[in-house]
């Protein structure tokens, strides 16, 4: 385990077995934002983004909860268990999200006046549809973990027992896969969304041809033929 100096106590990283592990550590606040945090957090995902000994980056908070935005006291909405505002956010912005039963997520910004930031409005229309995004923050409603997983803004939801378990094995698994597929596969899932079908098809039959072509895609198919597991390198 790798330790990352991020300038502050209000973040912690550290790069373990190829995955990049950023918590945001301000407990006591349910991991608000404040500036040091938020500056860190920038330089810290830049350094890892070119990093090619990191896979897979998961984005965490200290404590109980996962981060509860803007740290504004005077604010009467309470602060929720997975996201609340800009924490919402942040959340909405990363591939897979996963909580445990208790957690709570909403939008807030309603409740306090605020039209929301941080990309939200934009990450949620395109996960739940125009229509209960619109929903979501008009009403600032809270969220349970339950109805966010079957709105499909939650991938799972895990015991609080083994949610860091499961979390690092799925990190560990995507962080030790063929990553140039991955790469390529997240470019057409993202074009998916609002590309026209030719397009996506011409993007999806370009990159499946280039993939054919990387050693990783060889060394799967002779793990294949061999019945055995494939060691992915990214090349």
């Amino acid at each position: 385990m790798t330790a990352i100096e991020t300038g502050t106590e209000d973040l912690r990283a550290e790069i373990d077995g190829g995955v990049a592990v950023i918590t945001m550590n301000r407990p006591d606040r349910r991991n608000a934002f404040s500036p040091a945090m938020v500056s860190a957090l920038g330089g810290v995902l830049a350094l890892v983004e070119t990093d090619e000994t990191v896979g897979c980056v998961v984005l965490t908070g200290a404590g109980g909860a996962f981060c509860a935005g803007g740290d504004v006291k005077s604010m009467a909405a309470p602060p929720a268990d997975l996201g609340n505002g800009a924490g919402l956010s942040l959340a909405l912005a990363c591939d897979l999200r996963y909580a445990v039963p208790a957690a709570v997520l909403t939008t807030a910004f309603a409740k306090v006046g605020f039209a929301g930031d941080y990309g939200g409005t934009w990450f949620l229309t395109r996960l739940v549809g125009s229509s209960k995004a619109k929903e979501l923050y008009y009403f600032s409603e809270r969220l349970s973990a339950e109805e966010a997983h079957r709105l499909g803004i939650v991938n799972a939801i895990f015991p609080p027992a083994d949610f860091e378990r499961e979390v690092m094995e799925r990190a560990r698994r995507l962080a030790q896969g063929p990553s140039i597929a991955y790469r390529y596969m997240k470019e057409n899932l993202n074009r998916a969304v609002s590309g026209e079908l030719g397009e996506c098809m011409d993007l999806e039959v370009t990159h499946h041809a280039h993939t054919g072509l990387t050693e990783d895609h060889r060394e799967a198919a002779r793990a294949f033929t061999e019945k055995r597991e494939p060691h992915f390198h990214g090349r």
